[in-house]
């Protein structure tokens, strides 16, 4: 029985789906078709990008659907679901295709065919591109192309993408297939399996499913706990279940054991396919340039110390490379703050602009930096083919956490900045993997933690050295900065227990082969994800930072402080002759700030918390420091000074701030701050998820609010934890 997916679109315009193995090319033939041009979000309920580009070809419009990259259509999770679903149209978000462009590696063909087999299952016009078509001939590969689109009986078209060549057959092939429907599936399977599809969809249609493609059935009975057995909405769940593993077992009672019946018999049809249609000459068998360089890069002593170079060198240009990029925008950010403080005077209206949108704006663009630069570095590595072999070394020590090696690159990067290190989570397909890894990168220690440790480790913490020889600040610093890693193991290893517990898939990766990266491909990609960034995580992270500001505003009466700024920016159009009075209405300024952000929305609820943070050794102008914290991590600073009435100026290395600290004391006398109470703030700094923009980037990397709240909570009550242990144990020790 042969069936179709019913294409939905007009005569005029073709909906096309893309799909491949990863590594073969398939998102730089995405963008060499689009122009670049393309709408990314993400499918409904899952963490799977969803890519769609428009073009014209003719008198066509042609929407190019771009699919994850996958090695096979049997999914094992919601998100590998999604192809499926896509290609069968069942997702009513996108139009059902009109035909399939399965992307291939020319010089790898017999393993690639795999996915296209499976697709041949789905009866849709599909065209199949044999890519990297330059790179097969210089290894000595010979295809014969006509013969293959004969025995296949799809058109077969020859691209090297990276180099924009043979591009627009690629379309004119689609068109070709789309008004020649020749398309026919390749029955592998013996009658019986196909006689246990067939009372599959009777028993569904009994138990009140409608009809289900033949295609789907295939995959439930094929699948074992696959995604697949999900798919069936009306029928009793655990009836189907049961159901699936009486006609399994039927099956492997007729010899056609389940699942391993399916890999056999495709690899005999693709063999039988390429027999005296592909061929590689003896140059072929020989060590090419990529396996010679491979012998180093991937040896596991010079692998290792070429990776540690390469990783140090991003960790470098996020970390120090970036800073004057960052500067600049900080620069520009100052900038708008001036014209809009010499356009109009003191009052709530500039406190918006300035303090609400334009640091929201700032806020976004500040962290672009880090981005560009990370994503430069993984589209290089991606694009030169070198992420392969990073993720093949890294993958034996991930494992033994429960991840895999591709886990690496973005909880290294998360050392510099947490929201580059989400974002660069992209790169790992398994979803489990992906989402654990997610959300432990915030236990890194990034950049906006350093100033709550220099200032807490220089005002209290002794200039002493331990056995003789260790900096204790040093200690204690390189303590901070390990803490979330260390802890990040047995959580990781705790996720994948629980929330995201499953069988380990293999770890399956092709090396390709080693090339020059393309500038344009790069620059795409790195735009892309840029973009991405700005427009849909940057809104989310403005709006946040206009809500803080309105509860650090309000409901205060701030008549007093603009008439003092107002007299205070008057006297500094001579600032040397009105020096003396300057400073005595500073000090009147800070005063009033301190007394405004203390009675704001923001002070009360740190005065509320204060019960809470007390068993940590803190007070309420911490516990006021720590809430307005929650946005970003480097906002304490600022608000320890304005609480402390010494401005929202000061830094980590203001000697009025330190002093302030250390002559702080409770109602009764006693000091504030001791090396209990400051290791206290650092534990619980290093480890809560004080930074919004990382959690609305989370929220858009799993298109979910479940997740952000997830982190949220969890690490500020393991940061909680963390700290009182640290404060009791070390007053318990110190006395």
């Amino acid at each position: 029985m042969q069936e179709t997916v019913q294409a939905a679109t007009s005569a005029q315009t073709l909906t096309v789906a893309l799909i491949g193995n990863p590594n073969t090319g398939k998102s730089t033939l995405f963008n060499s078709l689009c122009g670049g041009k393309a709408r990314v979000g993400n499918f409904p309920g899952v963490t799977v990008e969803k890519k769609v580009g428009k073009y014209r070809f003719g008198d066509r419009n042609i929407t190019l659907i771009d699919l994850p990259g996958t090695y096979s259509l049997s999914p094992r999770s919601d998100d590998e679901m999604v192809s499926v679903d896509v290609l069968l149209g069942r997702k009513k978000e996108v139009t059902a295709p009109d035909a399939v462009v399965c992307i291939v590696d020319a010089s790898n063909l017999e393993r690639n065919l795999y996915l296209f087999s499976q697709i041949r299952d789905l009866n849709l016009p599909t065209v199949l591109v044999l890519n990297m078509w330059d790179v097969a001939n210089s290894r000595g590969v010979q295809i014969d192309v006509e013969q293959l689109s004969e025995r296949l009986g799809v058109p077969v078209v020859t691209t090297s993408a990276h180099r924009r060549e043979g591009i627009e057959g690629v379309t004119a092939a689609v068109l070709q297939a789309v008004e020649n429907p020749g398309t026919k599936a390749v029955r592998l399977f013996p009658a019986e399996f196909y006689d246990e599809a067939q009372k599959l969809d009777e028993w569904l249609v009994s138990n009140g499913e409608p009809a289900t493609h033949l295609f789907l059935r295939e995959r439930m009975l094929l699948d074992i706990r696959g995604a697949s057995e999900d798919a069936a909405s009306q029928a009793d769940q655990s009836k189907l279940k049961a159901y699936l593993e009486e006609a399994r077992g039927r099956l492997a009672a007729s010899g056609h054991r389940i699942p391993a019946i399916e890999t056999k018999l495709r690899y005999d049809w693709i063999r039988q396919q390429l027999d005296g249609v592909f061929t590689r000459s003896e140059t072929d068998h020989r060590l090419s340039a990529s396996d010679r360089i491979d012998k180093i890069l991937t040896h596991k002593v010079t692998g290792m110390i070429v990776f540690a170079l390469i990783m140090l060198l991003i960790f470098q240009a996020i970390y120090t490379w970036s800073g004057p990029f960052m500067e600049m925008v900080e620069g520009l950010q100052n900038g708008a703050n001036e014209i809009v403080g010499g356009m109009m005077g003191p009052g709530t209206l500039r406190s918006l602009l300035v303090d609400g949108i334009i640091a929201g704006v700032g806020s976004v663009i500040i962290f672009l930096p880090q981005i560009v630069m990370l994503f430069a570095f993984i589209s290089i590595l991606e694009d030169c083919g070198y992420m392969a072999r990073a993720a093949f070394l890294m993958d034996k020590l991930m494992t033994k956490v429960g991840l895999s090696g591709k886990s690496f690159l973005p909880l290294m990067s998360s050392f510099a900045c947490a929201i580059p290190g989400v974002m660069a989570t992209r790169v790992i397909e398994n979803r489990r993997d992906r989402m654990v890894t997610m959300l432990i990168a915030p236990l890194m220690s990034c950049s906006a933690r350093l100033p709550v440790y220099m200032l807490m480790i220089y005002t209290f913490i002794p200039a002493s050295l331990l056995f003789g020889f260790l900096s204790l600040r040093g200690t204690v610093l390189f303590s901070m900065y390990a803490i979330g890693a260390v802890l990040a193991i047995p959580i990781a290893w705790l996720f994948k227990k629980t929330l995201f517990k499953g069988e380990t898939p293999p770890f399956v990766m092709e090396l390709p082969p080693y090339k020059w990266p393309s500038p344009k491909i790069v620059f795409d990609r790195v735009y892309d994800r840029s973009k991405a960034f700005v427009v849909r995580a940057g809104t989310l992270i403005f709006a946040v930072t206009v809500v803080v500001w309105a509860l650090g505003y309000f409901p205060g009466d701030h008549t007093t402080q603009h008439q003092l700024a107002q007299q205070i920016e008057t006297l500094q159009a001579s600032p040397e002759e009105n020096a003396e009075e300057i400073d005595k209405l500073s000090a009147e300024y800070d005063d009033v700030s301190g007394a405004l952000i203390r009675e704001s929305y923001l002070g009360r609820m740190g005065k509320a918390i204060e019960p809470v943070v007390k068993p940590l050794g803190w007070d309420w102008r911490i516990g006021i420091g720590a809430v307005a914290s929650f946005p970003a991590r480097e906002v304490i600073i600022s608000t320890m000074g304005t609480i402390f009435s010494l401005g929202g100026e000061v830094d980590e290395e203001d000697p009025s701030l330190k002093d302030a600290l250390s002559n702080a004391t409770w109602p009764d006398g006693r000091p504030l701050f001791t090396v209990p109470v400051a290791l206290s703030i650092m534990v619980f700094f290093a480890l809560c998820a004080q930074c919004g923009a990382t959690l609305m980037v989370i929220r858009r990397e799993t298109n979910s609010w479940r997740w952000p709240i997830f982190t949220f909570v969890y690490m500020t009550g393991l940061a909680y934890i963390a700290a009182l242990l640290t404060y009791q144990i070390g007053t318990s020790l110190m006395g």
